[in-house]
């Protein structure tokens, strides 16, 4: 059980930067395109489904990695496994949702201007919310570090 959660871990924390890469790119993307009045091409619409796939598989390793974990079976009165045990889930389910919502919103929206508008203020959102959700993991638990795979 042990190897398992280590597993999941190491996949957890290295398939972080796939979504972080994909989320700064489609907001860039994003950004340009709605101020820019550019087209909204096939490859937006890819692109933005590949950064929510990568979101949805990074989430299934936390949950699968939240169910083994030790850190959820502490006294959420401890900073450390409070964080652990809700405020991380919390902030990454609200992102996750961010990210589905924008990418639905760009699909149901009429003009090219709109779906990067709607990419970017919710794909922005939740990229705030994961760099933020990071960040807090760093200063709770001083095992883990913003950049390395732990």
């Amino acid at each position: 059980m042990d190897s398992l959660y280590n597993i999941l871990k190491s996949a957890h924390s290295g398939w972080r930067y796939v979504v972080l890469a994909l989320l700064v790119i489609a907001l860039i993307q994003a950004l340009a395109g709605w101020f820019g009045n550019k087209n909204y091409t096939e490859g937006n619409r890819k692109l933005n489904v590949f950064t929510l796939i990568s979101a949805h598989i990074q989430f299934l390793i936390g949950i699968g990695l939240y169910v083994q974990s030790p850190f959820t079976s502490g006294p959420t009165s401890e900073a450390l496994y409070r964080y652990w045990k809700m405020e991380h889930l919390a902030i990454m389910i609200i992102a996750i949702i961010l990210i589905t919502i924008g990418n639905s919103k760009s699909k149901k929206a009429a003009t090219a201007v709109a779906k990067h508008k709607a990419v970017a203020i919710f794909f922005g959102i939740a990229l705030i919310l994961i760099i933020a959700s990071i960040a807090m993991m760093v200063k709770n638990d001083p095992s883990r570090t913003f950049f390395g795979i732990s």
